[in-house]
């Protein structure tokens, strides 16, 4: 036979249950793998617009670079 004591426990047992799956649902993560969260962190960062255009003067720089020693060399042998 059921007294009101024990039916107040199975419903306080089945709300703690119902609570605790609640709070482990809460730190569930929608990514499988790093992979996917890289991913979509990268895919966000560019929507944002934090990976703009890089200037890249260093071929420039090394074109230049490689003409004044051409030119010093011929200036060298001449």
């Amino acid at each position: 036979m059921m007294t009101s004591r024990d039916s107040t426990s199975t419903t306080a047992l089945m709300s703690l249950e119902a609570a605790a799956a609640s709070a482990r649902a809460g730190f569930a993560c929608m990514f499988s793998s790093s992979d996917e969260y890289e991913s979509a962190l990268i895919t966000e960062r560019r929507a944002q617009g934090r990976y703009g255009v890089q200037h890249n003067k260093l071929p420039i720089i090394a074109l230049i670079g490689c003409c004044v020693m051409v030119v010093g060399t011929v200036l060298l042998f001449a």
